[in-house]
């Protein structure tokens, strides 16, 4: 029978009988034994960062994955029997599943680390299946359990089940690379809040409310349930609408959530702080360390609530990276040095006396093993340059170390004791057995891991190798951004030394790793490194080794040829007349294929509307568009895409626009070049939510620009806020095709940022496009018949470059520019290409003589070979 000494709530620390027998401590033992070895192994891992890139990660997710995994499925089962006074679950089965839990994260770490997507597919299934067999036997035990007040505190056990199944759902998603790399940080950041503040930071908080009083050795509050319940509400409803929101990458939905699971800590945190009382704790090491585990959770999250708030997803992503220390260790590492200090001695002890001497073992220094760990979380939390985040990194080491090794020696002594009570009792020993040998092979798995994957040696080709690029050396700028290494194909000549000068320009950490070769270390964002591959004679692979970046496609094909041709810059060029291009100086892979569903940009001129009344409504608002193959950008827009809507009419044309601003936090205004009138009022700036009228007539014929007129107009035009309005020439003749191509430079990167900004001002933007989007048309070709007439209109955005405009195999008979012909049909002249500068606009005409692929491209060659290329497809 159930009596109040046995429930740890009760106060004063006293052990629940149930949890004396042999059986149990030696399946504590083992648990426990398993716990030491994955901390061991984070350890480890974390000491070998600067010659393995990955190590860190391994280091994350050996602790998380591993240690507090294993801690959690054992301590929650030991918690859920004592507050719903239920029996203890089937031993074999309680095993079954610990082990479950075990075998899938060293499934999932291997497979991520040997790159084994089917190693790490087994792996998830296998922990997605122990943790839902875990969770079905805590819903089990509610059933028909005797309950009490403490019941309610089981069900956080079971929400945060429910978060590892989604979280470890997300984490197979983002290491296999299923969900492509568009949806790469709302995903990442969905699978980190699964995990820490679900799996990691629901069950700490239940178990507060247990353990915070027991530790105190003082009553439990009594409105204690009450508020678990209500605490529950808000931070277990709160992350799920913050995952859900991340995962669609709606961030008002995240922010939102993550508020509530705020509020919910901090009601819980003014709880525990009420509870305090003057007299000594029964553990003072454990309650100071729950403590400030405790502190550590709520500065966490509010930090997290003001990302998310602050910054879009992409940068919330690499952001949050900095509260991993935070979460890592002063929380998670926290209170399980705080819980064990406490729980160990409790559990393992056969009497009061040996609690008493292993509790003064765990206590040994804690004062200034808490000042140590605090201080390294402190210096690695703040963003201060080396040495302060290594030196963190020590502090923090050192105080968790120094906790493992009097866990081991604790654990060590409890299995003595364990063995003499199994030789004089019959009791089997397996568990603490099989427990030693799993931590065993474990540490010699990580051992094995930690030697793997860090290959940093030269070239993989013989000094002397003959070949036609022998004698060539070739120089290759690669970047890593976006989840992808651009370019990503390099053609090369057998036998050429090749050189990549390798920069990552992403706000998140990569590196890059050449298969058989060499590589670099991790690079933050505007690190460069030169790997030098020697003489190269095979095709080969490189490749991002983070785990998940792989499989998400940040790789790249070294292919050799026989060709010497290719040996120039960075860019491999293909196609007709050689002017559509695999690869831009910027990277984008132009070779790859559109998303799934999209659509070019209709390039055909719609014919002008009836009447002398033209009314358009057109909104502002930033828009995430695909701006090249496989690459999607946010853009601030007119009418929801960049370019704008065409605007057609006729000489003394009216036309009433109105500008609605719906972007969020910026203004925006507009400016017509096609009309003629005071620019104070209609071109004004309009803030969020306003609207204006801007009425002009068509006096003069012409292919005109608008484009925002708030200031910077270099960061508005160049982030999409542009278009064309198309004024009919009196007279002009029908065509069979009549199309409209709008000119412009793209630059990637999140709108108004520092690096974009740098590159609209230094020119160097990352592609050149025609209606808004790289190389459309080369995918999508324009389609006529032989003998067919075509119209043209071109305008030039820029920003700050113009455009030659050329088909490759025709001449044009008719070009009309700035409002002027040119060349009319009829004349012995022609022309090859109509040249406008930066606002510029007209029209060239010609006719298709017969079958084939046309392509044209601006004629700057940098601009035809970024992008600005496309073809017209001519059918008999």
């Amino acid at each position: 029978m159930y009596s109040k000494s046995d429930d740890p709530a009760a106060g004063g620390g006293r052990p629940p009988s149930r949890f004396k027998t042999s059986g149990v401590r030696s399946r504590h033992l083992a648990a426990h034994g398993l716990v030491a070895a994955w901390v061991l192994l984070a350890l480890l891992a974390a000491s070998a960062q600067q010659a393995l890139p990955a190590a860190r990660w391994l280091a994350v997710h050996l602790f998380l994955l591993g240690a507090a995994t294993t801690a959690i499925v054992v301590w929650s089962e030991h918690f859920a029997v004592a507050m719903l006074h239920v029996k203890l679950p089937d031993r074999q089965w309680s095993n079954t599943r610990l082990a479950g839990v075990n075998l899938g994260a060293v499934g999932v770490l291997t497979g991520m680390w040997t790159d084994t997507p089917v190693l790490t597919g087994v792996g998830s299934v296998l922990l997605i299946t122990a943790v839902t067999a875990h969770l079905v036997v805590l819903v089990r035990m509610g059933r028909g359990a005797l309950g009490g007040r403490l019941a309610p505190i089981a069900d956080y056990y079971r929400a945060a089940a429910v978060a590892l199944i989604i979280g470890g759902a997300l984490g197979w998603l983002l290491a296999t690379g299923k969900a492509g790399p568009q949806y790469y940080s709302g995903l990442k950041l969905a699978h980190v809040h699964a995990t820490l503040l679900g799996w990691i930071g629901l069950p700490v908080l239940g178990t507060l409310f247990m353990l915070w009083p027991t530790v105190l050795g003082v009553r439990m509050a009594e409105r204690t349930t009450r508020l678990a319940r209500w605490v529950l509400v808000l931070t277990g409803g709160g992350l799920l609408i913050a995952v859900a929101g991340l995962a669609a990458g709606w961030r008002p939905a995240a922010v939102l959530g993550v508020a509530g699971y705020t509020a919910g800590v901090a009601v819980a945190m003014q709880l525990f702080a009420r509870t305090v009382r003057r007299r000594p704790p029964i553990s003072a090491a454990a309650a100071w360390m729950l403590a400030a585990a405790a502190g550590w959770l709520l500065a966490g999250v509010l930090a997290d609530l003001v990302l998310l708030a602050a910054r879009p997803l992409a940068e919330a992503r690499d952001a949050f990276g900095s509260l991993t220390p935070v979460l890592l260790v002063g929380l998670v590492a926290q209170v399980l040095i705080g819980a064990l200090t406490y729980l160990l001695p409790i559990v393992l002890a056969g009497g009061p006396k040996e609690r008493a001497a292993l509790r003064a073992v765990l206590e040994r220094g804690w004062v200034p093993r808490l000042v140590v760990l605090n201080v390294g979380v402190v210096l690695l939390a703040i963003p201060l340059p080396d040495p302060a985040g290594t030196t963190g990194m020590l502090l923090a080491g050192a105080g968790g170390a120094a906790f493992l090794a009097l866990a081991v020696r604790v654990l060590v002594r409890s299995g003595r004791g364990l063995v003499h009570d199994a030789d004089t009792t019959g009791v089997a020993r397996r568990p603490a057995l099989w427990g030693t040998v799993a931590g065993a092979v474990v540490t010699v798995l990580a051992v094995l891991m930690a030697n793997s994957g860090g290959d940093t040696g030269g070239g993989a080709s013989a000094a002397g190798t003959t070949g036609p690029g022998a004698g060539t050396t070739r120089t290759v700028a690669v970047t890593l951004a976006d989840m992808r290494i651009r370019p990503a194909r390099i053609e090369v000549a057998a036998g050429t030394t090749l050189r990549l000068k390798v920069t990552n320009t992403d706000t998140q950490r990569h590196d890059l790793k050449v298969e058989d070769g060499p590589a670099t270390p991790m690079l933050a964002k505007g690190d460069t490194r030169t790997l030098d591959l020697g003489q190269v004679t095979e095709s080969r692979e490189a490749w991002c080794t983070l785990p998940g970046h792989k499989a998400a496609g940040m790789t790249m094909d070294i292919v050799v040829t026989g060709d010497t041709s290719t040996s120039g810059d960075t860019t491999h060029a293909s196609g007709h007349d050689g002017h559509s291009a695999t690869t831009t100086a910027g990277g984008l892979d132009l070779s790859a294929d559109f998303s799934t569903g999209w659509q070019p940009r209709e390039a055909d001129l719609a014919p002008a509307p009836g009447g002398t009344v033209h009314k358009v409504e057109l909104h502002a608002a930033h828009t995430t568009v695909e701006v090249a193959p496989g690459v999607k950008q946010q853009m601030w827009t007119f009418g929801g895409s960049a370019p704008g809507p065409t605007l057609h009419g006729k000489v003394g044309d009216v036309f009433e626009i109105t500008l609605v601003n719906d972007d969020e936090g910026m203004g925006h205004g507009i400016d017509f070049h096609a009309g003629s009138l005071a620019p104070d009022k209609p071109m004004r700036t309009i803030q969020p939510g306003e609207r204006l009228v801007y009425r002009f007539r068509a006096e003069k014929a012409g292919a005109w620009l608008y484009h925002c007129s708030t200031a910077p107009m270099l960061q508005h035009i160049g982030n999409g806020m542009y278009g064309a309005v198309v004024i009919d020439p009196p007279g002009l003749k029908k065509v069979d095709h009549e199309y409209v191509l709008v000119s412009s430079a793209l630059y990637l990167g999140t709108p108004g940022s520092t690096a974009q900004v740098a590159k609209m001002t230094n020119g160097t933007p990352d592609a050149w496009v025609f209606n808004g989007i790289a190389s459309q048309y080369a995918k999508r070709p324009l389609k006529m018949k032989a003998g067919e007439r075509a119209r043209f209109w071109v305008v030039s955005a820029g920003p700050s470059d113009g455009i030659a405009f050329h088909i490759v195999g025709t001449v044009f008979d008719t070009v009309y520019k700035e409002g002027a012909y040119l060349l009319k049909p009829g004349r012995p002249g022609g022309s090859q290409v109509l040249d406008l500068a930066t606002a510029q606009g007209g029209f060239v005409e010609t006719t298709f003589p017969e079958a084939g692929h046309y392509s044209f491209v601006d004629h700057d060659m940098r601009h035809a070979e970024a992008g600005a290329h496309g073809t017209v497809e001519v059918s008999k």
